[in-house]
């Protein structure tokens, strides 16, 4: 504590110095000065770690003195005290973003505290979540253990999600190891949860979570409700710990009424996934619906061109067929500007539906990009690189406009997406699709022990190319890769973003339903 320099500002300094008495005490520096003007001269001439200033002093007063100073040295703490109440003071000192504020007569205890605030808070908070997350450890390590349905594994994950967060705000890499150890375990168990449960999910519906599948059927369609507008926002490719990070923002708009998750249909892949939301069938079903819509894994053509048909035959068949609603999609950011210009025009519509890809996009950019793969390294990076994105999208300016117009929002993503870490040998023929975390095809050669293999497609309700053809789920963060120049292969796909396969990140995502604040 002791390299801790403080300067005190003050016209009447002399009368402080019990204070000043009691911080040297207490192991803190203090320099003491008259004056605003001579206070900026020491200021260039010494660091400080805070900053204490008089508001009312002759001469250059304190709300000029912190103008000047933020100017040259903006993030020193500095700390407002005054004599005035008057509410314009406070909002002046307040706008040129002081660290805190006191009216005078202060006593040595309010000013420790407000030093500790502003200078002991990381370390506190630090000690604080240390130490929380050790007591934690053991907790989540026998409920893993225990750890049976699937309600259970949504909790498990959110807890494992929140202490994610919570070290992201730390410089302990020896914490965050610990946890990506305990994450890896969790994905190890979940799954043989999946793998056990699954097939079983599909054909007894009471004993399913929700799913793809069966999430417009359940939580969605229960929120369109005339004349009230809606707008469901899928944001393809968003894990439940992006959806966290971007929250804070969108609740400065929006009010949560509901969180919560939901479980993704495999393949966790947007052709799979996200046609089951938009259709309420599952892939087969889809298929055998519409013939001339479902676009297999190996046809060059788009996947996922029909989902407004899919959409309007979904609604038609839970008796919504006469509701007007809209669907957009948006692949980029000038198609993002135009629909937050075009949003009038939509919004008289009851319903209305957007797909936002941009977090898909940011994936594969991750695989395909050198400048992106090193800006996320890892998920903590992946996670800032998404919020610095949100904040400056077309997207946040558009649910602020919403917000403004009194829309109801829900957003809700397709499925997740995982950095992948080691791969897994396959052999497969020219048919066999190119995903790297399922595939779908016959005569192929694998490791059994790293896939969730499922002979009978049909089963599981996914259509299949041939009457030999099986799909393979890949488990943790495994991906496939081909023996043939395996290791130029392996070294470009590592530390990639990838999805379709089994993990907590892919599968377990997030479902929001938010009320405009205005």
């Amino acid at each position: 504590m002791d390299n801790i320099q403080i300067l005190w500002v003050d016209d009447e300094i002399d009368m402080l110095k019990p204070h000043i008495l009691f911080l040297e005490g207490k192991g803190y520096a203090v320099d003491t000065i008259n004056n605003g003007a001579e206070a900026l001269e020491m200021l260039e001439e010494k660091r400080y770690d805070l900053l204490f200033l008089d508001e009312n002093m002759p001469g250059m007063d304190g709300l000029e003195t912190l103008k000047r100073l933020k100017e040259s040295q903006s993030s020193v703490p500095v700390i407002m005290i005054t004599k005035s109440e008057e509410e314009s003071i406070m909002e002046d000192a307040i706008g040129s973003q002081i660290a805190d504020y006191l009216i005078k007569p202060v006593n040595p205890k309010q000013i420790l505290l407000s030093i500790k605030k502003n200078l002991d808070t990381r370390r506190l908070v630090s000690e604080k979540t240390t130490s929380n997350y050790q007591q934690e450890f053991r907790q989540i390590g026998m409920e893993m253990a225990m750890v049976n349905d699937f309600e259970g594994w949504e909790e498990l994950y959110k807890k494992l999600i929140y202490w994610e967060l919570e070290l992201d705000k730390l410089e302990d890499e020896g914490l965050n190891d610990i946890l990506l150890a305990q994450k890896k375990e969790a994905n190890s168990q979940f799954f043989k949860f999946i793998q056990k449960n699954y097939e079983d999910w599909l054909h007894d519906g009471d004993e399913a979570p929700v799913m793809s599948h069966t999430l417009f059927k359940k939580w969605v369609l229960p929120e369109v409700k005339a004349p009230d507008n809606l707008l469901l926002l899928v944001i393809d490719n968003l894990r439940y710990d992006q959806w966290k990070i971007i929250k804070p923002i969108i609740e400065q708009y929006y009010n949560t009424e509901r969180e919560d998750s939901f479980y993704s249909i495999l393949p966790t892949a947007t052709q799979y996934a996200r046609n089951a939301i938009f259709s309420g069938m599952m892939p087969s079903e889809i298929q055998k619906r519409f013939k001339d819509k479902w676009i297999s894994d190996t046809d060059e053509d788009g996947k996922n061109n029909f989902e407004k048909d899919f959409l309007a035959d979904q609604m038609q068949r839970l008796g919504q067929g006469s509701t007007k609603f809209s669907y957009h999609k948006i692949t980029n950011h000038n198609a993002g500007k135009k629909l937050v210009d075009n949003l009038p025009n939509i919004l008289g519509n009851p319903f209305n539906v957007i797909v936002y890809n941009f977090v898909d996009m940011l994936s594969h950019a991750k695989t395909d990009m050198k400048v992106i793969k090193e800006l996320a390294d890892n998920d903590k990076a992946y996670r800032s690189l998404t919020l610095s994105w949100f904040k400056n999208s077309p997207l946040l300016e558009m649910i602020k406009i919403l917000s403004a117009k009194g829309v109801k929002l829900i957003i809700t993503t397709d499925h997740g997406t995982i950095n992948v870490g080691s791969p897994t040998k396959l052999v497969g023929d020219r048919n066999v699709n190119t995903n790297l975390r399922y595939k779908t095809g016959r005569n192929m050669s694998y490791q059994k022990k790293d896939v969730y293999e499922v002979a009978k497609p049909e089963d599981i309700y996914l259509p299949k190319e041939n009457i030999n053809s099986v799909f393979l789920f890949a488990k943790e963060d495994l991906f496939f890769a081909y023996p043939n120049n395996f290791n130029h292969y392996v070294k470009y796909y590592v530390n990639t973003y990838q999805h379709g396969g089994i993990s907590l990140e892919e599968v377990i995502i997030p479902f929001a339903v938010l009320s405009p604040k205005s």
